[in-house]
């Protein structure tokens, strides 16, 4: 009986468990499975830990929930035929929509901003209607590093200002806000490390407020007067309103407007540059335009 323990007791000795368990021990699947839960941001430093958490770190479950919904129709709309939905993975996806896309003859650029899943969308001046501006007697087209499209429309002098847009695109889901981007005073330019300075001599005939409007597809409609005098010699982001997307999979109609046709003065200096159009929740993000 005793030799009956002591075999027992050695066979207990011999059991065996693994030693320093870690989370890279968790199969790869699972490892994907939480980092699906997490940012980006935070999904591209895990990845740098060993083998197993880059390979996890590539598949479509991880990044499927940072697209919008309608990503199928935005691969279709905005890359070039060599990428499709079925031939990237889910990250290229992701990471090709975070980076400006231009569109529209090179006078759109979209692009998805990540944290709120909502796209991004910035107009040039070329691609709206205005007024005389084809005449260089009221309208001058000055290159300058101020703008993400390095060029600007500066008015150099006309009795009314009318300037309107269009845009027709399959935004996700979401609220949006629509902003016109503005400065009263000749745009700087950059040559080297010489800097030109604003010049606010020419700017006058702005006493009067300027009309905004805004129209959705969705029956919104909005309206706004509002005095340029802060847009004095910096870059300022005016605020024409508000539109909500209810079904990423039709198109959004937008129609958009400024304009101050009071008649009793001229106007002059005024630099428009471009249309923002943000996800209300990250629209503290345009002081970086």
């Amino acid at each position: 009986m005793g030799a009956g323990f002591s075999s027992l007791a050695t066979e207990k000795k011999t059991v065996t468990h693994p030693s320093n368990p870690n989370i890279s021990d968790l199969p790869e699947s699972c490892i994907a499975s939480i980092l699906s839960c997490l940012e980006p941001s935070e999904i591209c430093k895990l990845a740098r830990l060993n083998k197993t958490f880059h390979q996890a770190s590539l598949a479509d479950v991880v990044w499927a929930s940072k697209l919008p919904e309608n990503h199928e129709i935005l691969v279709k709309k905005l890359f070039s035929e060599e990428g499709s939905s079925e031939s990237l993975s889910k990250k290229e996806i992701f990471s090709r929509l975070c980076r400006p896309i231009p569109f529209s003859g090179d006078t759109k650029e979209v692009w998805l901003e990540n944290s709120s899943r909502g796209i991004c969308v910035a107009i040039s001046w070329k691609g709206l209607k205005i007024t005389g501006i084809d005449d260089r007697r009221y309208w001058t087209h000055i290159s300058t590093d101020e703008s993400r499209f390095h060029t600007i429309a500066y008015l150099q002098q006309m009795w009314w200002l009318e300037v309107e847009g269009n845009l027709e695109f399959e935004f996700p889901a979401g609220n949006y806000s629509l902003f016109f981007r503005l400065q009263l005073g000749r745009a700087s330019k950059r040559r080297g490390s010489r800097r030109i300075i604003n010049n606010l001599e020419q700017v006058h005939g702005w006493n009067k407020p300027v009309q905004f409007q805004l129209a959705s597809s969705n029956g919104e409609h909005v309206a706004s007067k509002c005095y340029l005098n802060e847009a004095a010699g910096k870059w300022m982001h005016y605020h024409v309103g508000d539109f909500v997307v209810e079904n990423s999979y039709i198109p959004t109609k937008l129609n958009f407007s400024m304009a101050q046709i009071d008649c009793t003065h001229t106007k002059a200096g005024l630099c428009l540059d471009s249309v923002f159009i943000f996800p209300i929740e990250t629209v503290n993000k345009l002081k970086q335009f």
